[in-house]
């Protein structure tokens, strides 16, 4: 079993000793994105649909560069600070799932890092 590591410029470099992706097995398994800008390494100050919409910009960046797409997405995780956040968090995915509809689970946590309100990962089906 071989794995392949997914880098890309266009999300953000990993912030400790991790990967932003792996691919084994034809599954890409992503690392939790949060809003943080790729150029910089800023975290976004906005609301948890603000933050949202750049958590899936930066995950769909690991995604692509794995050569796949939404519709490719088996599973995703999101992590939310707050619950009460979910309806304005769940619009924005919405959005940039289109079509696509993966499993997913939505879990409340009491922190994530660098004080983001969400976190989401994915795992992603990928052609060889």
């Amino acid at each position: 079993m071989s794995l392949k590591y997914v880098q890309t410029t266009n999300a953000p470099a990993a912030i400790g000793p991790y990967s932003q992706g792996v691919v084994v097995n034809g599954l890409l398994y992503t690392a939790g994105q949060i809003a943080l800008d790729p150029a910089t390494g800023t975290m976004s100050s906005g609301d948890a649909a603000t933050q949202t919409d750049i958590v899936m910009r930066n995950l769909h960046a690991v995604i692509s560069a794995a050569g796949a797409d939404w519709g490719d997405v088996v599973k995703t995780t999101v992590f939310l600070h707050d619950m009460a956040a979910f309806p304005s968090v769940n619009e924005v995915y919405a959005r940039w799932l289109g079509e696509a509809r993966p499993a997913r689970s939505t879990v409340q946590v009491s922190a994530l890092p660098r004080g983001a309100l969400v976190e989401i990962e994915a795992i992603v089906a990928v052609r060889s």
